[in-house]
C-alpha cells in the first residue's frame, strides 16, 4: 500500500508544476518536520497531519499570486484550505485529519494561533527553511530563535546551522 504522505507529495509536485523553488521548499520543510517530529515523539496520527501539512503549507501561493498579485501569508492562508481540501478527499483521509491539516495550512503565518506541537513544529520548521531562502542576518534569527522556537530539536537543529 502506498503512503497517502507520498501520494500527497506526488499532487503537491504535480500542483506546482515547474516551480521547482516551490516544491523544494515544501520538501525541505518536510524533510524538517518529519525529523524534528519523530525525534519530539509526536503521536501517528499527529504526526500524520504535521506531515501532510508540511508538504502542503504553501499551496495557496499559486492562487494568491494569481487573485492578488501577492504571495503574503494572508492570502496563502485563505486560498491554500480549498486547494488543500480538494486533494485531501481525493484520497478518502479521515475528516478530523483534513480538517487539522487545513487549520495549520490556514493559519501557518498567524503565530498566536499556534495550538499544539504540530502546529509549533511546522513553524519552526518553516523558519528554519525561510531563514536560509530568505538569507536573514544573525540578529533576524536570533529575534526569530527567541520569539517562535520552543522544541529542543528545532533550539538544537537552529544552533547547529548558525553556530549557538
Amino acid at each position: 500500500m502506498i503512503n497517502s504522505v507520498s501520494v500527497v507529495i506526488k499532487r503537491m509536485v504535480e500542483y506546482f508544476e515547474g516551480d521547482v523553488k516551490r516544491i523544494n521548499h515544501a520538501l525541505k520543510v518536510y524533510a524538517l518536520v518529519k525529523s524534528i517530529g519523530e525525534l519530539e515523539g509526536i503521536p501517528a496520527e499527529k504526526m500524520k497531519a504535521l506531515e501532510i501539512a508540511a508538504v502542503l503549507h504553501d499551496i495557496g501561493i499559486k492562487e494568491s499570486e494569481k487573485k492578488y498579485s501577492s504571495s503574503s501569508g494572508k492570502y496563502q492562508e485563505l486560498e491554500g484550505p480549498p486547494i488543500a481540501r480538494d486533494i485531501l478527499q481525493e484520497l478518502s483521509l479521515n475528516q478530523s485529519l483534513i480538517d487539522r491539516v487545513c487549520y495549520l495550512i490556514g493559519n501557518h503565518h498567524t503565530y498566536p494561533k499556534i495550538d499544539d506541537i504540530d502546529f509549533q513544529i511546522l513553524v519552526e520548521a518553516d523558519f528554519i527553511v525561510n531563514i536560509f531562502e530568505d538569507d536573514m542576518t544573525m540578529e533576524q534569527i536570533k529575534t526569530v530563535r527567541e520569539k517562535y522556537f520552543k522544541t529542543s530539536t528545532g533550539l538544537g537543529y537552529l544552533g547547529s546551522m548558525y553556530n549557538w
